[in-house]
């Protein structure tokens, strides 16, 4: 099974590269699937903890595959991991860039890209679900969840670390911690 953990990095990573649409949240659930059940590479509490770090580091919140190739090959296997996750949809974007481009005035331009929206939100959404639903069935980290939503909703301008702090330190207060 680990006879070749690069390939196996690839081929986890660079098909998600390619169903990124939305950016890197919107496979969070899928890469919670493939490196905790199908791999087994992570546990569950190990994928939470690398997406807190990843989602608190500097850079983009895809940096949880980074992570993934570190844990499982070192530094050679963070950046194939990384390599899977951003090549294939950064040449695919630049391609696909060229061609929107170009077709601007075109009448599916626009309902392909009112079409895209929905897939991008429910993408994401899930992957929002899938983490909340792995870091604790507690109730009081779901109404942190929904409170930090509203947040979000009112305050589009907010630093996202300090609604994760204030959660944090609510969530201690409220002795919920694991």
């Amino acid at each position: 099974m680990r006879d070749n953990i690069y390939l196996q990095l690839i081929a986890v990573f660079a098909p998600l590269s390619l169903l990124s649409i939305g950016g890197g949240q919107s496979v969070i659930a899928d890469i919670n699937q493939q490196t905790v059940a199908i791999h087994g590479w992570l546990t569950q509490r190990e994928f939470v903890d690398l997406f807190a770090i990843s989602r608190a580091a500097p850079g983009p919140g895809s940096l949880l595959a980074t992570l993934i190739g570190w844990k499982e090959a070192g530094w050679a296997g963070a950046i194939v991991a990384s390599l899977a996750l951003f090549l294939p949809s950064s040449v695919l974007a630049f391609a696909v860039t060229l061609v929107w481009h170009r077709h601007e005035r075109h009448p599916w331009h626009q309902r392909a890209q009112t079409g895209l929206a929905p897939v991008a939100t429910g993408l994401i959404l899930a992957s929002s679900l899938t983490v909340l639903r792995a870091a604790s069935s507690t109730w009081s980290i779901w109404v942190l969840a929904l409170a930090a939503l509203a947040v979000f909703m009112s305050k589009s301008r907010i630093n996202p670390l300090l609604v994760l702090f204030a959660a944090g330190m609510l969530n201690v207060l409220l002795g919920t911690v694991n």
